[in-house]
């Protein structure tokens, strides 16, 4: 049993706030090339934050009137969502069908989910001219309650309370809380069946925001199964996101799994490589049949065309193909390659709906600060760094104590 399981189960001896200062210190290497890095840049974009609030939106961002969402929305929340699409797809996967082979990286890709989730709508604060407003999407003061942006905030809120309800357990087993976990072991499987209920609606609902904006998106990414493919795009997206979390936890968090586990490791990647294939399948006939319907082969032939051409034949089409002959050739380097090469893609195809080729036709263009740059990778390491923190001290990568087990 690793050394954590052992201060886990001395809470009731030692003092629950001895235990949690406990905790609290590092462990591992602090000097590491990650924290050299990430640290500036934190401290920095925490200054950036402070003077957002402090003198206004427009102190540290290039956003307008003409262009309210800029960097903050099209990365953090459009793109962040999509990425974080693993969790829904995984538990559908262990806890619906029953698929216990990837079930080792249930608990991470939960964890992974949550804190996306928790750390995008903390930065969709950062976008709202007026975010203490932000409570009026819970209690439908001046909103119109049948507003997709409405059902949206809701998804958002329930998704997160879902999501912890399926990861409280590891918590549990950290504080070696034996009665919570019993309580909370019984009702993850209600969150589980309404947590993937709420991340398709809300998948979708996001796509369908951008409904609103036919005469400002480019005809090429615009049409009216946006919802629609942005939850089927959602699936290899997050998908993909687990294997790259995961190959990059194989290697930082080695010490933290169980050897029966890593051994799996390489197996559970191929699995998920045929996942991704058949969703980008489906997502490239859609992609077809909207191309075909709406005519848009008139657009080709233009810098724009061009544009679209890259995205979808290089960060669709031929990851796709990489991770049908991975899955047969059983080939991870290539499964990571395609993983990374499909990321690429969703944040091509959500930056150009929402940023790239939003107001194509504008003579001046909205560009982000490089204040906004260097705040999205402070949401970005700080998530990182909280999720360090958890993997380390939690049975999130390994198993959680003998009595806990009956129950997973």
């Amino acid at each position: 049993m690793s050394k954590t399981i052992n201060v886990a189960e001395s809470v009731p001896n030692q003092g629950f706030f001895q235990f949690l200062l406990e905790e609290l210190k590092p462990k591992g290497k602090i000097f590491t090339p990650f924290n050299i890095i990430s640290f500036p840049i934190i401290i920095l974009g925490l200054v950036i934050i402070y003077l957002r609030f402090k003198n206004g939106i427009g102190s540290v961002t290039n956003l307008t009137q003409e262009v309210p969402w800029g960097l903050w929305i099209g990365f953090d929340v459009v793109t962040g969502v999509a990425f974080a699409g693993g969790a829904y797809v995984l538990v559908f996967m262990v806890n619906i069908l029953n698929l216990k082979k990837y079930k080792p990286i249930l608990r991470i890709t939960v964890l992974n989910g949550f804190l996306a989730y928790l750390f995008y709508s903390a930065a969709l604060l950062l976008d709202l001219g007026r975010p203490l407003n932000v409570v009026n999407v819970v209690i439908g003061n001046n909103y119109g309650v049948s507003s997709v942006l409405f059902l949206v905030g809701w998804h958002f809120l329930l998704y997160m309370l879902a999501l912890f309800i399926e990861f409280s357990p590891a918590v549990a087993e950290w504080l070696n809380a034996k009665k919570a976990h019993r309580f909370l072991t019984a009702i993850s499987m209600g969150a589980v069946i309404f947590g993937i209920t709420l991340s398709v609606l809300h998948q979708s609902g996001i796509g369908a925001l951008f409904l609103m904006a036919k005469d400002k998106i480019h005809p090429l990414w615009y049409n009216s199964y946006l919802p629609l493919l942005f939850v089927v795009s959602s699936v290899f997206a997050g998908i993909s996101m687990v294997i790259l979390e995961g190959s990059i936890s194989h290697k930082v968090f080695t010490d933290y799994m169980d050897k029966t586990d890593n051994k799996h490791h390489n197996s559970i990647l191929v699995g998920l490589s045929k996942i991704c294939a058949l969703g980008m399948f489906v997502y490239m006939a859609l992609l077809v049949l909207v191309f075909i319907h709406e005519k848009n082969w008139v657009h080709i032939n233009s810098p724009y065309g061009y544009w679209f051409l890259v995205e979808v034949i290089g960060f669709v089409m031929v990851p796709m193909l990489m991770f049908a002959y991975a899955y047969r050739s059983h080939n991870t380097l290539i499964i990571k390659i395609a993983a990374i090469m499909t990321l690429i893609g969703i944040l091509l195809n959500r930056m150009n709906i929402s940023i790239i080729c939003y107001r194509w036709e504008d003579t001046e263009r909205y560009v982000p600060s490089w204040q906004e740059f260097i705040v999205t990778l402070t949401i970005v390491f700080i998530e990182i760094w909280v999720l360090r923190w958890i993997v380390r001290r939690m049975p999130v990568l390994r198993s959680g104590p003998k009595w806990a087990a009956g129950s997973h």
